[in-house]
C-alpha cells in the first residue's frame, strides 16, 4: 500500500523530532490540525505512528498490519456514502435547525435550483445562535460555507 505524500512527510517529520504533537506538525506542514486528522488516524490505525496524550505522536516504524491500509483503500465512496439531506439557499436558519434534528444528520446541503452551493453543520449553527443573530429571520445562505471552499467526492472515488 503506498502512502500519500503528506503521510510520508508526516513520518518523517515524527522520526526526525518526536514525540511531535498535531501543533506542530500543521506547522510544518503550513495546513490545520484538522486537515491531518484523517492522515495521523490512518497512519496510527496501522501501526506507522502512536499517539500519547499530552505528550505528541512517536514513530514505531514500519506497520506490520497493511492489509487494514489495503482494505480501506479499496472501499469506494459509493459503498459508504448516504442521500445529501438538502435544503434552499432562502431556508432561514431556524428550519434548517429543525430540518437538521428531523432527519439526524450533522450536514446540510444547500442547494439552489438543485445545484450545491454550500454546506452547514452542527457547528455552524451552534456558532451563529450563540451570536445572537435572529435564526427566525437570516437566510442559511448568509452561514453556510460556500461551494469554493467544499470538497466533492464522486461514487467511484476512493474513500481513502
Amino acid at each position: 500500500m503506498k502512502l500519500s505524500q503528506r503521510q510520508e512527510e508526516i513520518i518523517r517529520i515524527v522520526k526526525e523530532g518526536q514525540p511531535v504533537t498535531s501543533e506542530t506538525l500543521a506547522d510544518k506542514l503550513g495546513v490545520t490540525r484538522a486537515a491531518l486528522r484523517a492522515d495521523l488516524a490512518i497512519l496510527t490505525m496501522i501501526g506507522i505512528l502512536d499517539a500519547r496524550p499530552k505528550v505528541g505522536y512517536v514513530y514505531l516504524g514500519e506497520a506490520h498490519n497493511t492489509r487494514i491500509l489495503e482494505n480501506i483503500s479499496k472501499v469506494l465512496v459509493g459503498e459508504i456514502m448516504s442521500k445529501p439531506v438538502t435544503v434552499s439557499e432562502e431556508t432561514t436558519v431556524y428550519d434548517a435547525i429543525v430540518f437538521l434534528f428531523l432527519n439526524d444528520v450533522g450536514t446540510l446541503f444547500i442547494e439552489n435550483n438543485g445545484i450545491l452551493v454550500g454546506a452547514v453543520s452542527r457547528k455552524d449553527f451552534l456558532k451563529t445562535a450563540i451570536g445572537g443573530t435572529d435564526i427566525h429571520k437570516v437566510p442559511i445562505g448568509v452561514i453556510m460555507t460556500r461551494m469554493p471552499n467544499i470538497i466533492c467526492g464522486y461514487s467511484d472515488d476512493s474513500a481513502y
